[in-house]
């Protein structure tokens, strides 16, 4: 994890739902345009937090 993760302010989260496709999960993210939203599809999870929009 890097030294000035928005994980370890409690701003960011990385998430999958059972069932759900990561691309769609990426998808809704996107939609909202608020924060960051980082795709991991070897990891199998979504990341999103609370920061300045952007995408990766």
């Amino acid at each position: 994890m890097a030294k000035h993760s928005l994980h370890l302010e409690g701003r960011a989260l990385d998430i999958r739902i059972p069932g759900t496709p990561l691309a769609n999960l990426q998808r809704t993210a996107l939609s909202l345009r608020i924060g960051g939203v980082g795709y991991y599809p070897s990891g199998d999870f979504v990341h999103i937090d609370s920061g300045t929009f952007r995408t990766w």
